[in-house]
């Protein structure tokens, strides 16, 4: 039997890392709604699924960014969506920076403040 792979190598490199492409998917097609193709043109869909890589890698760069210890760091990207990004804020646009003003309110601002001062990580 030389040369079969482990039963444990098997389940870790072939099953779990192809559940994890399959999860990946679901999450692109649910949570972005990225399997919308309805244009009457090739070109149109083609470039909304563009869209919906670039929004599916944002997402990912951003649950990237998050506390390992914080439940954000293993949450669904419709999860991330609805906690941190629809929400009321003011933006002032200055020369140097951009300044977000929250609402007092905001139950997520502590992880929103570490998240956002970890963005410039993700251009690099």
């Amino acid at each position: 039997m030389a040369g079969t792979p482990c039963p444990l190598v098997l389940y870790e490199d072939v099953y779990c890392r192809r559940g994890a492409a399959e999860n990946h998917i679901k999450s692109w097609k649910t949570h972005l709604a990225a399997d919308r193709t309805s244009g009457t043109r090739a070109t149109a869909n083609q470039f909304r699924l563009f869209l919906h890589a670039g929004a599916y890698w944002l997402m990912g760069g951003l649950r990237a960014a998050m506390p390992k210890r914080s439940s954000f760091a293993v949450a669904q990207l419709d999860t991330l969506r609805l906690r941190l990004i629809k929400i009321a804020a003011r933006m002032v646009d200055m020369k140097t920076q951009i300044r977000l003003h929250l609402p007092t309110s905001c139950p997520d601002q502590r992880i929103l403040r570490i998240v956002l001062s970890r963005i410039p990580q993700l251009a690099i």
